[in-house]
Parts: C-alpha cells; structure tokens; sequence
C-alpha cells in the first residue's frame, strides 16, 4: 500500500462523538514509552502526523486520521506509566476498553511491544484482556535497531512463549524499527489485506 495522504480527523475521549463507523479502523497502542507516535509517523511517511515528545504519556485523547480517504487509524493513549494522576490514569483506562469494546468499525488492535525488553506483566495483562473480550490484535515489536536482531527475537520468542498461557496460539507480529522505517510495509500489506474485506456496519 502506498500512503498518499494521511489527515488529522478529531481527538477526544467520548465514544459518542467519534467518526462514523463507515471505514475501517485500525487502533495503535501499547506503554507509554514504546515510541508509538515514532512508529505511526514512519508507517504513514509522515514525520509529524502524531506527536513526539521526550516526555511518556503524550497521547491523552482518541485521535482519529484519515488515510488514503478510505481508512482510519487511531492513536491510543498509553497503558502504564505517565506523569499525571491515578484518578486520570483510571479515567483514561475506562474510555480506551469502552472504545475498544464498542466501536463497531475496529477491524485490528496493534499492541505495540518494546522488543529490548523480556516480557512485561503489565503487557501481557493488556493482551489478555484483548483475548477475554474477544478482541483480534497484532503485536508490534519496536525498536528493533537498538539492539541485535539475535536478542530481538529472543525476547519476542519468550513474549510468544508467555501468551501462550493463556492463548491457544498467538496472534501475528513484527519485528519493526520506526528509525530504519523496517516493517512497515508489512503493517501496511497486512491493513490492505484486511481493507478488501471490510462492510461497513452502518445501513445504506
């Protein structure tokens, strides 16, 4: 897929007031600090579309963008750590499950994963939640170029390893680096793939 245009759409945290549920959507997530916008500014070739900040927990809204006109992908709050309080923590987690749960128009969750690191409780307890409510995801491995391949994919074994527990197989994944903009025309593909077969849940 070639990305031609990426817009901004809307942000905010009422289910109610999203875009209508007519295109597919794709929704990025993962802890604070996993360099999602980095990845979503590297997926769509567009080097400001989704905020950077040296700072974890940016992203405090749903921000909708529309790309290619014909679908959306949507940039998640952070799970985990951010420096604001327990209360808006809380607040953002209940929103973030309410919009997962309920948009109707959601084909894929992409759960981004930092690939330095061995598994993650917080991580894997997001994942099964996702596989409690029956929601479909693909792990995103990230910052693949801070380290060598050979420990990449020894952490992402053991990730596999560790969802296992609770999943009967586990779900797609990639190994990326948003620096080297390695794999995301294999995200891309994978949206494409999916595109083809979407309808609409909104009546003509």
């Amino acid at each position: 897929m070639l990305v031609k245009t990426a817009e901004f759409v809307t942000s905010n945290t009422d289910v109610r007031k999203l875009p209508e549920p007519t295109l597919p959507e794709y929704a990025f997530i993962g802890r604070s600090n996993v360099g999602k916008s980095s990845l979503i500014n590297a997926i769509v070739n567009k080097k400001d579309l989704a905020k950077t900040s040296q700072k974890p927990g940016k992203t405090q809204l749903i921000n909708h963008f529309i790309i290619n006109k014909n679908w959306y992908l949507v940039d998640l709050p952070g799970y985990g750590y951010a420096q604001t309080s327990k209360k808006n923590r809380a607040e953002w987690g209940l929103f973030i499950r309410k919009y997962l749960r309920q948009r109707e128009n959601l084909q894929c969750i992409f759960v981004l994963i930092d690939s330095r690191h061995e598994p993650q409780k917080i991580d894997l307890e997001f994942c099964q939640w996702l596989g409690e409510n029956g929601l479909p995801f693909v792990l995103i491995f990230t910052k693949a170029d801070k380290q060598s391949k050979t420990k990449s994919e020894q952490h992402m074994a053991q990730f596999r390893k560790a969802l296992l527990t609770w999943f009967e197989e586990v779900p797609p994944f990639f190994l990326t680096s948003a620096e080297k903009k390695h794999g995301m025309e294999e995200i891309l593909v994978m949206i494409d793939e999916i595109n083809i077969n979407f309808v609409s849940p909104v009546a003509e």
